[in-house]
């Protein structure tokens, strides 16, 4: 059984601190490998457009050189990722959508015996999957806003609004709020992309966007953040251009949610359900929707939230006292005190060869 700390608990947060601040001193030689590059569609945005000082790959390396390890941003579409990632103590992942928050980099590492900061194989494929996420939130009694399934063909027009979500990727890359059913297929073919993924049809629950953080401390004690509220002022819904505010227009506000006593056991509730239930580790991010006084629905699971010095997650963190680099050091200590893999297996051996792909070239 989980145990959640809250964040009103100072004492134990600070003792919680205390430790992780304790265990750097004893950890200066650590070499991690900070993993961060293009590869998905929501990367290559980032990578893209976002000024190098804003991304989560720069705060990151400055906290980890505050910290006093040693560091390299390694990009994984480099030929050699796989060869030079060997050679460092941990990996960070700073990764977000397909091969890097979807379990598919996590079984890369499980299999080369790797720690690595934040949760596993399973959990980051059902969190980054929006459709088997939904599936897991109604199994587990967790409120969701209405959905339907779309792989092609008629879909009837229900009458109201909904948002044309693809079934991976995030920082709402693809998605689309569709109010008329004359634009209802062309979002649905966007969504699907060149390869005809299925398509997931949400209710649209106008309300207000509330996230809530939570973060592995040391003895397994998970800190649940404050929840925070989004108010988004030149766009209908939190969409790409918004979170990525590339210039800086100030179009968002973030700031802690004033909520009914109720609605907030009900959103830190199921943020901690979802934990449990996902088998989620390290760091995590909930995303709800909060319609009226009292309706709360669980939108998305972020397993990689932004690390970038006004991210959502890190916010929620100074709420609780924790500064950037605690965080990164909670990450990290997380990582490394996993039990170990309880059978013995072989290192694997990397040596320079011809590969398939260039022989057949």
């Amino acid at each position: 059984m989980t145990i959640f700390l809250d964040p009103a608990d100072t004492g134990n947060v600070q003792r919680a601190t205390g430790c992780l601040r304790g265990w750097r001193r004893e950890h200066q030689g650590l070499k991690v490998a900070v993993v961060y590059g293009p590869v998905s569609a929501e990367d290559q945005l980032y990578h893209s457009k976002c000024p190098v000082e804003q991304r989560s790959s720069t705060a990151l390396a400055e906290s980890l050189a505050a910290v006093g390890v040693w560091f390299k941003v390694l990009d994984p579409t480099e030929p050699d990722f796989v060869q030079e990632l060997v050679g460092y103590d941990v990996a960070l992942s700073n990764l977000h959508g397909p091969f890097g928050e979807d379990g598919r980099l996590q079984g890369l590492l499980d299999y080369l015996r790797m720690p690595y900061c934040g949760s596993g194989v399973a959990a980051s494929a059902v969190a980054a999957d929006k459709i088997l996420c939904k599936r897991v939130m109604e199994n587990l009694g967790v409120p969701t806003p209405g959905w339907r399934l779309w792989s092609g063909g008629a879909l009837e027009w229900g009458g109201g609004a909904v948002m044309v979500k693809p079934p991976f990727g995030g920082s709402s890359v693809g998605m689309t709020l569709v109010r008329e059913e004359a634009d209802l297929l062309g979002a649905l073919v966007d969504a699907a992309g060149p390869e005809g993924a299925p398509v997931l049809v949400e209710d649209y629950v106008p309300g207000v966007p509330v996230t809530v953080g939570l973060l592995e401390l040391p003895a397994g004690e998970v800190l649940t953040f404050p929840p925070l509220a989004t108010e988004v002022h030149e766009a209908e819904y939190y969409d790409a251009e918004t979170k990525l505010d590339v210039d800086s227009k100030g179009t968002v506000t973030v700031s802690p949610a004033d909520l009914w006593p109720e609605v907030l056991a009900a959103v830190t509730g199921h943020a901690q359900a979802l934990w449990d239930g996902l088998g989620l580790r390290g760091q995590a991010r909930v995303d709800f929707m909060v319609a009226g006084t009292d309706d709360v629905y669980a939108l998305e699971v972020n397993t990689t939230p932004g690390m970038s010095w006004c991210s959502n997650f890190v916010t929620g963190a100074g709420l609780c006292g924790l500064t950037h680099s605690d965080v990164v050091l909670a990450m990290l200590h997380e990582a490394l005190a996993r039990p170990p893999y309880d059978v013995p297996l072989p290192a694997p051996v990397f040596a320079r060869s011809t590969s398939v792909r260039e022989a057949a070239a």
